[in-house]
């Protein structure tokens, strides 16, 4: 049980109907959730709007309703406050009510537009195997030191991102490593807690089904580091166009990574295999079991990180070549006949091109590179002619096929993409809508020694159509198909 009026500390008030000095069980913004001495708050977001359920949550037993409007009928014995910004005040009310736990463990985010989950996850590694309890808020699981659960968003709600920070806390956490999601910046769900550190991995093309312009969605991952405090480091990759930018405005302790450039954190690759990397790292050489450019990224912000949260920075490289991939990124099997298969999550142009990129430096070119990959129903259309396009460039033949559909046709996500395709690489294109039957077919084309990537889903176990996830585990399905065909 908590006090109303302590709760709202910190949130920009307009106007109070009510009284505020009134115990309350719990707050929540799903109406349908609202249980006997809840406090409701009314969320506008882009498919319904909160304030449309503020009579339902009131039956449902509601005390105190938070709104950026009052509703036209006031009912009696309920408390209704006027805030400025529904989300700002969820995220400082969630804060206040767990008891502001953030404060008492140091949390790092990571935001950018690929990368963010395997670098979060490896800190996560890293820290571990250095003694520390960690925990873990990413895309695909979120960690209290060593127990597991379900995630669902790239960047939770403010009541569940509290909920698991304090849970940390009282199990003795020293870190957490967290995604940070440019939907969660924008609705405000990250900015009442307290980073001791941010990291930018990159921007490129992505949620400009949520975002209207790339500029918005750049200055919104900006607006997370302008909010850092001058107790905090921001590390940024000054080899992307937009590392600099996030630097602007910043309080915050300001330290760069490079591949290119001069930077605070340098690395070198000295070896790219499909065994691992060859890194020289600030002059130190180090081998890692990751593979690709994209990871030299990652393990380079991944080292800096360490080493700004005063890890000595001999024991970060050992640490380093001990890591293991993360689930669904650059996850790879050899088959009975020597055919590799690698699962990506590589879900925008700019990840997909990379892992091409990486495959093709490794590869001999004696060897066919066989690319499965669809693209996500109900989300950034513009992206889809721009991955057909990559995939059907950098691979010797491309399957375009259904990644989550969700409420549209395959067939029409996959016609929008074939758009893409260059005249020249028409031969080297099939469709089939049908993702497993996609799998089985690059995999009957596959000979011994070939490549095979399925891109877009990675760590996802379901295909979500017209609703209803359904089972389906990329991995999965490659090894049990190879198997099968005795391959």
């Amino acid at each position: 049980m908590s006090v109303l009026k302590d709760i709202l500390y910190k949130v920009a008030i307009e106007a109070i109907k009510g009284s505020t000095d009134i115990t309350i069980n719990k707050m929540d913004f799903d109406s349908r959730k609202i249980e006997n001495k809840d406090v409701f708050v009314a969320i506008r977001g882009s498919i319904s709007d909160g304030h449309d359920f503020i009579g339902k949550a009131i039956l449902q037993g509601a005390v105190a309703v938070i709104c950026d409007t009052f509703p036209e009928t006031i009912e009696n014995g309920i408390t209704y406050v006027r805030v400025k910004d529904t989300n700002s005040a969820l995220a400082f009310m969630a804060a206040n009510y767990f008891g502001d736990p953030s404060q008492d463990l140091k949390l790092v985010g990571i935001t950018g537009t690929n990368g963010k989950t395997t670098i979060a996850s490896l800190l996560y590694q890293l820290f571990k195997k250095a003694g520390f309890k960690v925990g873990l808020l990413s895309t695909v699981k979120i960690l209290v030191d060593d127990v597991e659960y379900k995630a669902t968003h790239t960047t939770p709600d403010s009541i569940t991102i509290n909920h698991y920070l304090k849970e940390m806390v009282a199990h003795g956490v020293d870190y957490c490593f967290m995604e940070v999601s440019s939907h969660g910046i924008h609705q405000k769900r990250t900015e009442a807690l307290h980073f001791v550190g941010g990291i930018f991995t990159n921007l490129s093309h992505d949620h400009l089904d949520y975002h209207p312009t790339f500029a918005e969605y750049r200055d919104v991952k900006k607006s997370f580091f302008d909010h850092l405090p001058k107790t905090a480091f921001i590390l940024s990759n000054i080899d992307d166009k937009n590392g600099q930018v996030m630097l602007q405005n910043t309080a915050a302790k300001k330290c760069t990574y490079a591949l290119k450039t001069y930077a605070d954190y340098k690395a070198q690759i000295l070896e790219n295999q499909l065994s691992g990397l060859l890194l020289k790292i600030n002059g130190n050489e180090v081998w890692v079991k990751l593979i690709g450019t994209f990871n030299a990224y990652n393990l380079l912000a991944i080292y800096g990180t360490a080493v700004e949260l005063g890890m000595e920075s001999l024991e970060v490289l050992r640490l380093l070549s001990d890591l293991e991939s993360v689930s669904g990124r650059f996850q790879f099997i050899v088959s009975t006949t020597n055919i590799t298969a690698i699962v990506d999550y590589a879900h925008t142009p700019d990840a997909l091109e990379n892992v091409l990129k990486t495959i093709t430096t490794i590869r001999t070119k004696n060897e066919q590179l066989i690319t499965v990959v669809g693209c996500g129903g109900n989300r950034d259309k513009t992206k889809r002619p721009i991955m057909a396009g990559i995939a059907s460039e950098l691979s010797d033949k491309a399957i375009f096929t259904s990644d989550n559909p969700r409420n549209e046709e395959p067939e029409a996500i996959i016609a929008e993409m074939e758009q893409g395709v260059a005249p020249q690489n028409y031969k080297k294109t099939l469709t089939i809508s049908d993702r497993k039957q996609a799998i089985k077919t690059a995999c009957q084309l596959a000979q011994p020694n070939d490549i095979i990537l399925i891109a877009g889903k990675g760590h996802e176990t379901y295909q979500e159509i017209k609703g209803i996830r359904q089972h389906f585990d990329d991995m999965e399905t490659v090894k049990e198909v190879l198997e099968q065909l005795g391959k």
